[in-house]
């Protein structure tokens, strides 16, 4: 049940938390701030049935991802890592299984997610989780990071396609290859990010872009999200015949016919997701 702020909080202890705000607006935390939000098997596991908690709860219209602490998440927790010695390859495997089904979850939820990234953004896990989202906000002295190759290790969370497609294929390379920080200014020009804002504005700014997200039409921004992943590669002429079929389906729902209405009387439509 929502407390007086009006905010449910669904998962209220562990290393991933989740809150659900007026609007249907839910807030994934990764929460181990000691480690900068270090990913290990049991955070990568909650991470995953986190998201799927989201794509199973209806009152979800739009998803923030934050990191609690100084940072939003340093990737791969080294000394946990390290500590596996000869069962390091076994770890692993469990490892970037639960971060790819975690990252294919995000990229597959019907609602929107916003990236907050503050601090550093490093590895699979921070990286990854950025490329996974579908927008970003981040504060003025974020600095993003592949560090795989640093550790002797290759990108994962779908970084090697994912990155690619959002900065092209040469700056993708440099990035994944020098491992060199990229900060705010320059995620923002290269497109990895959408907003850049000070830093102790991002809260409010990721609740606000949240807010605005949440009262459009949901099925259509599912269906826009799920075209553009699936797009990204195609020609125009490959994604005509999807956009037709969802164009089509949509055109029935009561959200459109609800948003043709609010058009043509001029006033702020009001989406239900039916």
């Amino acid at each position: 049940m929502p407390n007086d702020d009006g905010i449910d909080r669904l998962v209220t202890s562990g290393p991933v938390l989740l809150d659900l705000h007026p609007q249907g607006v839910a807030h994934i935390r990764l929460n181990r701030a000691e480690s900068s939000n270090g990913m290990n098997v049991e955070l990568l596991r909650a991470l995953h049935d986190t998201v799927m908690r989201c794509h199973s709860e209806p009152r979800v219209r739009v998803v923030i991802l934050s990191g609690e602490g100084k940072n939003f998440c340093g990737g791969g927790d080294v000394r946990d890592f390290a500590s596996k010695g000869e069962g390091l390859p076994y770890y692993l495997r469990q490892a970037t299984a639960y971060l790819q089904i975690a990252a294919s979850a995000l990229m597959r939820l019907n609602a929107p997610v916003i990236a907050s990234v503050h601090g550093v953004a490093a590895g699979g896990g921070g990286l990854g989780l950025v490329c996974a989202s579908d927008v970003v906000v981040a504060t003025a002295s974020a600095k993003f990071l592949a560090g795989a190759t640093r550790v002797g290790m290759a990108p994962d969370a779908g970084v090697s396609v994912s990155l690619a497609r959002i900065v092209g294929l040469r700056r993708a390379m440099e990035i994944l290859l020098t491992n060199r920080v990229v900060g705010a200014q320059e995620a923002l020009t290269l497109g990895l990010v959408n907003r850049v804002v000070p830093d102790d504005e991002l809260a409010s700014a990721s609740l606000a872009f949240a807010q605005e997200l949440a009262a459009g039409a949901p099925l259509a921004l599912a269906a826009t999200k799920r075209m553009l992943w699936n797009g990204v590669g195609l020609s125009v002429e490959a994604a005509l015949p999807e956009e037709a079929r969802t164009v089509s389906e949509l055109s029935g729902s009561a959200d459109a016919r609800e948003g043709l209405a609010a058009v043509i009387e001029r006033r702020p439509a009001k989406f239900t997701g039916r």
